[in-house]
């Protein structure tokens, strides 16, 4: 409750400065499009975009102006996941909580995953999946009602019945039903224009698609393929026409495959990719979104007695591990990367790791950084207003205490949080 009201508190202090420029003092400012740190820079911030920013450190030109010192910080657009699920989080009791939670205990839930995502520096997300509070979720951060970070939503993925985002997995069979195109289910080519279509009319902004067996759901396989090409093509197809691009899950090769002829932009997770696959993707400018983080969480939760369920365990142990090794031999082999981590089977907040994974597996700090803002601004179709600290860009601003490109594992904790104008925090 502290913590809400001091949010608040920020909030009410920060909207009675709009009217006045805000002076940001940077030690040092990541320039995301040229791929350059700055020294002594100056952002000004008029209401929520960025007014200028100027060499040195410039005194404000009336009084009435306020200046934030960060002359010891390293400056940064705010970065992007484009990966998370904001409504849920892996805990003991999650597959059980599918029929003890209602939709306002998820709602609940789900405001402090999105200013926890918030505070770690991530004013932008895409949330791939969940039951529709991810929709709700976003127009209350839009109309202010409470703290996150801009939210892309997918409302609720499509699967094929029994596939990886069929609701009723596991369930016993007096309860499963046939659910339809209404509840994310596609078996037809009608069934998938019709989902399509459901989901703008729910208020999605993307869509996405389970094309293979997945880890955590309670079905058999990992990486089975689990729509028919025309399906596919009738989905993207479909999507195009609404302004909606696609992200596809996948981790079986065959899958991906079918996903990137039919047009999808992002393939999550990516495992079991070969070669081919890979060059497929370069052909069609589809984007890699790695998840290491995911993959090293549910390797280690695996090894946790009833963590997960029994038909779960020898699928975390299988995908898990393979994940960094994919993604590594993918960044070198020049296929497009966007930065997502599938938050939500692990800890929200705690997004960052990825970073210190990628550099890990190769990728130079300041591309990892680039793929975690000017690369997803660029397929949100944001890249005019996002992902870049310059004139005329949103005033979504975060500082840590050392220069990212020489030490990446700084990102993890961020110390100065601002979004649109608005300081969140500032420790």
């Amino acid at each position: 409750m502290k913590k809400l009201i001091t949010i608040l508190a920020a909030i009410f202090i920060s909207s009675n400065l709009m009217a006045q420029d805000t002076y940001i003092h940077a030690g040092k400012l990541v320039d995301t499009k040229n791929g350059k740190v700055l020294n002594e820079q100056t952002i000004i911030v008029s209401g929520d975009r960025i007014k200028s920013i100027e060499k040195g450190y410039i005194d404000p030109d009336s009084s009435e102006n306020q200046v934030i010192d960060l002359k010891n910080k390293t400056l940064l657009p705010g970065l992007t996941d484009m990966h998370v699920h904001i409504e849920n989080e892996t805990n003991p009791s999650k597959y059980l909580q599918r029929f003890t939670n209602n939709p306002a205990d998820d709602a609940f839930n789900s405001v402090g995953f999105a200013e926890e995502t918030l505070m770690a520096g991530f004013t932008t997300v895409r949330d791939l999946g969940g039951t529709g509070v991810n929709i709700a979720l976003r127009d209350a951060i839009n109309k202010g009602k409470v703290a996150g970070p801009r939210i892309f939503t997918a409302g609720k993925s499509l699967a094929t019945t029994g596939g990886h985002a069929d609701p009723t997995n596991g369930m016993k069979r007096d309860m499963v039903g046939d659910p339809g195109p209404k509840d994310g289910v596609v078996n037809s080519v009608e069934d998938a224009r019709k989902a399509v279509r459901q989901r703008y009319k729910n208020g999605a902004d993307l869509i996405k698609i389970t094309a293979t067996g997945g880890v955590l759901s309670v079905a058999k396989s990992s990486s089975n393929p689990q729509f028919f090409e025309e399906e596919i093509e009738e989905i993207v197809k479909t999507a195009n026409d609404y302004g909606f691009h696609v992200a596809a899950h996948a981790h079986g090769d065959e899958g991906m495959q079918r996903a990137v002829k039919a047009g999808v932009k992002t393939i999550e997770h990516g495992t079991l990719m070969s070669e081919e696959t890979m060059d497929l993707m370069k052909e069609y400018n589809s984007y890699l979104v790695p998840t290491i983080t995911a993959g090293k969480e549910v390797t280690e939760k695996a090894e946790i007695e009833n963590y997960y369920p029994e038909l779960v365990v020898p699928k975390a142990r299988e995908i898990g591990p393979q994940i960094q090794n994919t993604f590594s031999k993918a960044y070198k082999r020049g296929v497009p990367i966007v930065f997502g981590t599938d938050a939500g089977v692990f800890k929200h907040g705690e997004n960052a790791r990825e970073f210190g994974y990628m550099v890990e597996a190769g990728m130079p700090a300041m591309e990892a950084i680039q793929v975690a803002t000017i690369v997803p601004a660029k397929i949100l179709k944001v890249e005019n207003e996002s992902g870049q600290l310059a004139k005329g860009f949103y005033a979504d601003i975060i500082a840590v205490d050392e220069d990212p490109t020489k030490n990446i594992k700084t990102l993890e904790d961020v110390k100065f949080v601002m979004k649109e104008g608005v300081v969140y925090k500032n420790k």
